[in-house]
């Protein structure tokens, strides 16, 4: 009785094994099948168009760029042939390409649909550009600008432009933008709370990255602040920091809805006027 027991136990422990190296092929192939029709990452061949200089700072490599669209148009590869043009377009390859290449390229443009790469950018960044106008119409006349830049295009990078102090205008183009930001990704840094100097114009500025899985960077978000306005002119009367603070704290309408927390609450309710009083 015991040997049958026994039997009954390898048995069962047989089944389970085979039935885990099952799922484990099944799973594999699942994903064989996932990637084949779906592809790899860019990242995952050695031809990457980003490559690291001297200095560990990432720079567009054209060599590899043209390997790979060699390569894309002899073996499909939708998931990295479309990362791949979106580095180029974003890089101005058009350009930089022989006439042979541009034809080259023109043709993987058009095998993986090129233009919906763009398009499909465009309305990833939609509610992006909302958010931009709101917050930036939320500051009118404070030396405050909110601009977004769709990296997808960076030669007509500028999309959405509020309280423009720059004097920029939409469409027009950024230059090392989408270097830089791949640059501090790899330093793992914040473009935040910098300063520019351009001539005897200063500024205070921040710039958003938006990052999206299946591309990469495609867009930023970035304040200006107009150093100079605000200590040149606005500190220079009471009455110009008093229309500016005005300005900054214009509302257009007033609703009934608590923000607070229950705390907050109750202590404004006796009179607590802002978060540090009585601190």
């Amino acid at each position: 009785m015991s040997g049958f027991g026994s039997d009954i136990t390898v048995n069962v422990i047989a089944s389970i094994i085979a039935s885990a190296i099952l799922l484990a092929l099944g799973f594999l192939s699942g994903k064989y099948r996932e990637r084949h029709r779906f592809g790899r990452r860019l990242e995952e061949y050695d031809f990457y168009p980003y490559t690291v200089n001297r200095d560990n700072f990432p720079e567009f490599n054209l060599n590899n760029f043209r390997l790979g669209a060699h390569y894309f148009l002899r073996n499909n590869d939708p998931t990295a042939a479309r990362q791949l043009i979106f580095i180029g377009e974003q890089n101005n390859v058009r350009t930089q390409l022989e006439p042979a290449e541009q034809k080259v390229y023109a043709r993987l443009f058009d095998k993986y649909e090129g233009k919906k790469i763009a398009d499909d950018t465009t309305e990833y960044l939609e509610n992006f550009a909302r958010i931009t106008r709101l917050i930036g119409k939320s500051f009118p006349n404070t030396g405050i600008e909110i601009l977004l830049h769709d990296l997808s295009n960076p030669s007509h990078s500028l999309v959405v432009l509020e309280n423009n102090v720059t004097g920029r205008n939409l469409r027009d183009g950024t230059t090392n933008l989408v270097i830089d930001l791949k640059k501090r990704q790899l330093l793992h840094e914040d473009k935040l709370n910098y300063e520019l100097k351009i001539g005897a114009r200063r500024f205070k500025c921040t710039t958003i990255p938006i990052i999206r899985k299946e591309y990469g960077v495609v867009g930023a978000i970035c304040i200006n602040i107009d150093a100079n306005y605000l200590t040149d002119e606005v500190i220079q009367s009471a009455e110009k920091v008093r229309a500016w603070f005005e300005a900054f704290c214009r509302v257009d309408m007033q609703l009934e809805e608590n923000i607070l927390s229950r705390d907050e609450y109750a202590k404004a309710l006796k009179g607590k006027r802002h978060f540090k009083a009585g601190a």
